[in-house]
């Protein structure tokens, strides 16, 4: 009987030899072989409104993402993270703190990422983008003068992001209302901002009809559309503008939340 148990203990170590080893087994050989931390990125996968995010981070900030859309792997990522970083990224059980909260808020904005590799313009562009509350949009030249760079620099940086989704280059569009989407996978700006409530159909009717603000007749306060404070005008008190001029014109003070910008 004696070996028979023996056996059967055997064969069951054995089995464990086949199963697949923790997500994060091989960030604990390296914790135990003493290697630093600050040598080797972590990641993690997490799950959000509209698929997978991979997020890499250092010992002190995130240092890249990218969306499982189109069929990214783990080990496709790592690859990318490696030629974009030249680091290292390993699988982890945890992600960087703050992270989760961030994505579930869609407030990143004090949220550590490393854009060191850039340069200062596509720095200053990409910080102007994390300052777009979640549910707006921004056209470029709002983007252009936050950064104080040239138009033309904003859709070269966005195509940049390090960080898709924590850096919400989707909240852009062209001065002229559509989406940018510079460096995204078709159809996944669509639905990053249908996750943030932001109505496609409303922002396309509006667009056709040349309207870039809306003023409140009540405030005489005029912002861009999708602005929290231009979602509270009732439809009886909405006065559309095309220009930031016509609405001063017409006696309008432009909002300090949205800070709108002629176009």
């Amino acid at each position: 009987m004696s070996g028979d148990h023996e056996a059967s203990r055997t064969a069951a170590a054995l089995a464990g030899l086949t199963a697949q080893p923790p997500a994060d087994f091989a960030l604990r050989v390296l914790r135990r072989a003493g290697i630093p931390r600050e040598t080797y990125d972590t990641y993690v996968r997490l799950d959000i409104a509209v698929g997978g995010l991979f997020v890499a981070a250092g010992p002190e900030a995130v240092t890249g993402t990218a969306l499982d859309a189109g069929g990214l792997t783990a080990a496709a990522f790592e690859e990318l993270h490696r030629s974009r970083t030249h680091r290292s990224a390993l699988r982890s059980a945890k992600p960087f703190p703050g992270v989760t909260s961030a994505l579930r808020t869609g407030r990143a904005r004090r949220l550590p990422i490393d854009l060191s590799p850039l340069g200062p313009a596509e720095r200053a562009v990409l910080e102007a983008v994390r300052a777009i509350p979640a549910g707006q949009l921004r056209p470029v030249g709002w983007i252009a003068r936050e950064a104080a760079v040239a138009p033309e620099a904003v859709v070269g940086a966005l195509a940049a992001n390090p960080a898709p989704v924590l850096i919400p280059c989707h909240r852009v569009t062209y001065d002229i209302g559509t989406p940018c989407d510079a460096g995204q996978v078709p159809d996944v700006g669509d639905a990053l901002r249908a996750a943030e409530g932001i109505d496609p159909r409303r922002v396309a009717e509006l667009r056709s009809s040349g309207v870039v603000y809306l003023g409140s007749d009540t405030t005489r306060i005029y912002c861009h559309p999708t602005c929290a404070h231009a979602r509270r005008i009732t439809p009886p008190h909405q006065v559309p503008f095309r220009t930031a001029r016509e609405a001063g014109r017409a006696g309008y003070r432009a909002c300090k939340s949205c800070r709108p910008v002629a176009v």
